[in-house]
């Protein structure tokens, strides 16, 4: 074998060591994601609107939700409906969520003070620092983005 032909040979041979390494790197980089991913404290801002109903009109808000990592969730929350306060400050609800391999997901949260549930479906992004929900409930259009706090 000529030193062109070692040269090459090395070179598949470093190809074929190193393949493994660049997968697992790209696996922890863009990994899949599981219950595991979303877990902790996240603040949202809520913007939206309810389309229909006695309750139409503008949707703004803040809440505040701790994700288990293993499928429950809890909550308090502070939203203002076309301009008039919630007879809560602070209204508590618990509920579940699901998290998809390919980051995405869906969530029930169910009020104590008798509102209607709300059902949604988020992806995750920047590792399951962020987290991006839309109600999937009939006749609104709301929409929210949680951070990790710490982040």
């Amino acid at each position: 074998m000529d030193f062109h032909g070692k040269q090459g040979t090395l070179a598949v041979v470093l190809s074929l060591l190193l393949l493994p390494m660049c997968g697992a790197m790209g696996r922890a980089e863009s990994g899949p994601c599981s219950q595991e991913s979303l877990k902790g404290e996240y603040a949202f801002t809520i913007t939206g609107q309810i389309l229909s109903g006695p309750a139409a009109g503008p949707v703004t808000g803040v809440a505040m939700t701790h994700f288990d990592g293993d499928g429950i969730l809890q909550q308090v929350d502070h939203v203002v409906h076309n301009g008039s306060l919630p007879a809560m400050e602070w209204r508590p609800a618990t509920g579940t969520y699901t998290v998809n391999d390919d980051c995405t997901g869906a969530a029930q949260i169910n009020f104590t003070d008798g509102s209607p549930s709300l059902n949604l479906r988020f992806v995750l992004a920047k590792h399951g620092a962020e987290i991006r929900t839309v109600v999937s409930n009939p006749g609104t259009a709301i929409t929210s983005i949680g951070i990790k706090d710490g982040w």
